[in-house]
């Protein structure tokens, strides 16, 4: 198996209330989520990456629906749990943020070997159920992006 690209995305999938779907990591029981995922290649377009997982991950086509990139990038360590899937040496990864807006909560399929149950949550209980302080920022994010008027219905600012 190749080692992952420390390169990834982060999609908050939300509805215009503000419902966050979150998904339990089946590798570490009691980890919840946002969808997460590496790049498949160092030149996979970003967007496709977050769409691909996506589907992957809950079964839902980004492209039915408003997928936007937030231009919000952060650099982390990776946790030590997880560095065996990269390249010997490699601590940290840069993340890319994304947001996509589904109408109502959609039912989930998920890829059962990743996740074990999701849940649909208002946005605060989400950021609070978030494992890494990163996924509740940016569910937190969220929150701020439609208390500030950015059209997070559409992606639009």
């Amino acid at each position: 198996m190749p080692y992952k690209i420390p390169e990834s995305v982060l999609v908050v999938i939300y509805t215009p209330d503000l419902q966050v779907l979150l998904i339990e990591r089946a590798d570490r029981p009691g980890f919840w989520q946002s969808v997460t995922g590496s790049l498949d290649a160092e030149d996979e377009p970003l967007p496709v990456t977050a769409a691909r997982e996506v589907a992957e991950e809950t079964g839902i086509i980004a492209s039915a629906h408003s997928l936007t990139d937030w231009q919000h990038t952060i650099k982390y360590d990776i946790y030590p749990q997880w560095r065996h899937r990269y390249a010997p040496g490699v601590a940290r990864n840069t993340e890319h943020w994304f947001g996509l807006c589904v109408p109502a909560p959609l039912p989930v399929t998920l890829a059962p070997r990743e996740h074990l149950r999701y849940a649909w949550l208002p946005w605060q209980e989400a950021a609070e159920r978030c494992f890494s302080s990163s996924n509740a920022e940016a569910v937190r994010q969220l929150a701020w992006r439609a208390a500030a008027g950015l059209d997070v219905t559409s992606g639009a600012a």
